[in-house]
């Protein structure tokens, strides 16, 4: 954003769907031009060379192997459910009947 160039804040606030009062725009147009100027700040920055990565170490697998295992039981499965019937969840209705 180029030096002294003003931040439509209004239109901003209509793109957000937000409506602002006189302070909180002085404010917001305030905060979000120092956001754009730091913003510069990094576009500045030579990083010819340097790999895009999603993370700041490099990753590997970080999961356990994967090995199949014996589930649980209907007994067990159920044992803390605050009710069930006939082997299965018992859970309030969601939807009304049409």
């Amino acid at each position: 954003m180029a030096e002294g160039t003003p931040i439509d804040i209004e239109y901003v606030a209509r793109l957000a769907r937000i409506s602002l009062s006189p302070q909180e725009k002085e404010t917001f147009r305030q905060q979000l031009g120092e956001i754009l100027e730091y913003f510069e700040r990094i576009a500045a920055v030579d990083i010819r060379g340097i790999e895009p990565t999603a993370h700041a170490f490099p990753l590997y697998n970080v999961w356990g192997e994967d090995i199949a295992e014996e589930g649980f039981d209907v007994a067990q499965a159920l044992s803390n459910a605050p009710d069930s019937r006939q082997d299965q969840f018992n859970v309030p209705k969601v939807l009304e009947d049409s």
